[in-house]
């Protein structure tokens, strides 16, 4: 049995990661802050399944001084910020980590024009915070979560050697620069890392300023859907099962390695997307156009050969049956979702 770190425990992708780590049989120290970019329920909600909890739409998790623990005590939550690094320095010394999963991050193009700040304090300071324990606390490996939204600009499909050297976000420009103070710290200090770059994730629980579950939950309540753009531009969209598989499969010694984890299919518009959803729920979506962002790419396509070579991964689950899953999801905990914030 390891012990591993995972930060951002209670996102999107980083909480299905703690979830295969845990059925694996070892033991997971998660931590976040919780913040408020999205509804926070959504967080507290994968929290409970984590600590194995019956949740109450509206309970909340609050750890204090004591972390919180499942009832088998393999895994522990500690409401942490990767920019407090006296706090971090704490836990790396009370815990021997065999490696970190770092998923801790500030995402989303669009919000990143307006808090280009944050992004750069949570993305580049946070993750510097976390190779400094790395380093002094003599844990060698790291994951880390980085974006497909590096690669906007660069001919389909976007493999890894591209040189990525204009994002065109300060989103896109946080991740790079992470990359970057990973590469300098395996050069320096012979750290281990694992830089995936993650292809629009989806699936059940997901995050509400994403469109899968915008619309899923637009067009079951017969709201309008915001389209920006005319519906054309098109995505590689990856169940989240499979990306976190392929992220726990990257703990293995690579080195220093760049790795796409994508769906590897030619690209699906979103007219596409909401198609499928319209079939899944019955009704057909009303439209609401607006312009397309400077900042949004038109398609993404993941090259994911080398994640085969190195990790022997490559993506099991359709985007027709993730889509199925995410509607099922939804439906079972409609009553709740009909307040969530989006």
């Amino acid at each position: 049995m390891s012990t591993y770190l995972v930060t951002g425990a209670a996102g999107f992708i980083a909480a299905r990661v703690c979830e295969l780590l845990l059925e694996a049989g070892h033991r997971v120290v998660g931590i976040d802050n919780l913040n408020d970019y999205y509804d926070v329920r959504l967080k507290h909600y994968r929290l409970s399944r984590l600590l194995g909890r019956a949740w109450r739409p509206g309970e909340a998790f609050a750890p204090g001084a004591q972390p919180l623990a499942d009832a088998a005590g393999r895994f522990e939550f500690r409401r942490i910020d990767i920019e407090n690094l006296p706090e971090l320095d704490a836990l790396f010394g009370a815990h021997r980590f065999d490696a970190v999963l770092n998923l801790a991050a500030r995402a989303g193009v669009r919000a990143s024009l307006e808090q280009p700040q944050v992004y750069f304090s949570t993305n580049v300071a946070g993750m510097l915070n976390v190779l400094e324990c790395q380093r002094k606390h003599g844990v060698r490996k790291q994951v880390l979560a980085s974006s497909s939204s590096l690669y906007t600009g660069s001919p389909l499909p976007f493999t890894e050697d591209q040189p990525v050297n204009t994002p065109q976000s300060p989103y896109a420009a946080s991740k790079k620069a992470a990359e970057m103070i990973a590469h300098s710290y395996h050069r320096l200090h012979g750290l281990d890392l694992s830089v995936v770059r993650y292809f629009t994730v989806f699936g059940p629980a997901g995050r509400p300023d994403m469109a899968p579950l915008r619309f899923i939950k637009w067009i079951d309540e017969g709201r309008p859907i915001t389209l920006f753009g005319d519906g054309s531009q098109a995505r590689d969209f990856t169940y989240v099962d499979d990306i976190a598989r392929g992220t726990v499969l990257a703990l293995r010694p690579l080195g220093y390695e760049v790795i796409n984890l994508g769906g590897g299919r030619n690209p699906v518009s979103l007219q596409t997307l909401i198609g499928l959803i319209e079939g899944q729920l019955g009704r057909k979506a009303q439209i609401e156009a607006r312009p397309l962002h400077e900042a949004d790419i038109a398609a993404t396509w993941a090259d994911i050969t080398k994640a085969g070579r190195l990790l022997g991964w490559r993506p099991e689950v359709t985007l027709e049956e993730g889509v199925r899953r995410s509607v099922a999801w939804h439906v079972a905990h409609r009553d709740w979702l009909r307040q969530l914030a989006v």
